[in-house]
């Protein structure tokens, strides 16, 4: 198979973006984009999406391709994603997906198994339980029920733990005991590699982007979002902490504190996700001539004429 999947991942405000635009300039191709956040239009700077001249620079695939009142899940991802890449690979040798959702990834690399559907019953339940008793109690349970996911998961994403409880009150088994199968077969290859660097320089990243999404507007997009709070999608590290200020449970700095903190507990959680996977090549962001070097070693060139 001449055809070759490159995946970036690693943790927030590594620079997989600025990485992936270089090496689709390089390869004449096309970006996919696998963060989970990224795909909803009405979410641009708190999920730090790409911006105008990064977009036009290379084209790319799932970004504003969905509304926060859509249900997009990891399976519809694998679905969707296939299809894209089927027809990129028509035109292309490479494709690059660049992310940090390792559930999207993953679903793309190994395929995602179909989940238990739950009862509309226990859904409502669970989400009652939030409601009363805050995202800590739904924490605790998936602690104590799934420690494997809950040592993966954002546990501050209340999707995501709702997700994995209702598959166990439902079946009895752990959410991650379906994610054990057999890898699915692909028609393509795939190299991964992940970036990442010494810990105090990413969380200068990290608050540095925070600042910046605060100085070009996160409380305005938040506000305009307000109708939609209650929609999983904005459950989520930037969007709930100004939910939290507009209501008035803290101050605008101790909103902005709260993101950097929880942010770098999800990159925190990213790094964990990858590190587990023995197909990953780690790379410091800045090393792109040893990343372009390694890539090469591993694609399978057409033969000229070919």
């Amino acid at each position: 198979m001449a055809k070759t999947l490159i995946i970036i991942a690693g943790p927030t405000a590594i620079g997989k973006t600025a990485l992936a635009i270089r090496l689709a300039q390089h390869f004449n191709t096309e970006i996919i984009s696998a963060d989970s956040r990224q795909f909803y239009k009405e979410m641009a700077i708190g999920t730090a999406k790409p911006d105008p001249e990064e977009l036009n620079a290379v084209k790319h695939h799932f970004i504003d391709s969905h509304s926060v009142t859509d249900t997009f899940t990891a399976g519809n991802f694998e679905k969707e994603t296939l299809k894209v890449l089927e027809s990129l690979f028509k035109k292309h040798d490479q494709v690059i997906m660049a992310g940090g959702s390792g559930l999207f990834i993953n679903a793309i690399c190994n395929g995602f198994d179909e989940l238990p559907v739950a009862t509309h019953e226990t859904r409502m339940q669970l989400n009652k339980d939030l409601e009363i008793h805050g995202i800590e109690y739904l924490q605790e349970k998936l602690r104590a029920t799934d420690p494997v996911y809950f040592a993966e998961v954002d546990i501050n994403n209340p999707q995501r733990l709702i997700r994995a409880l209702e598959v166990y009150q439902t079946t009895g088994r752990a959410f991650s005991s379906y994610r054990t199968k057999g890898r699915k077969s692909r028609p393509f290859n795939i190299i991964s590699i992940a970036l990442n660097t010494d810990r105090e320089k990413l969380y200068k990243r990290v608050n540095s982007r925070v600042d910046q999404m605060i100085s070009s507007g996160l409380v305005d997009e938040v506000k305009g979002l307000l109708k939609y709070r209650h929609l999983n999608a904005l459950q989520t590290v930037g969007y709930s902490e100004i939910f939290d200020y507009l209501d008035g449970k803290c101050s605008l700095e101790e909103a902005i504190e709260k993101i950097k903190q929880n942010t770098r507990r999800f990159a925190k959680r990213q790094i964990t996700w990858f590190k587990k996977s023995d197909d990953i090549k780690w790379f410091d962001p800045s090393d792109y001539d040893n990343i372009l070097n390694y890539l090469n070693q591993f694609i399978i060139y057409p033969s000229p004429g070919a």
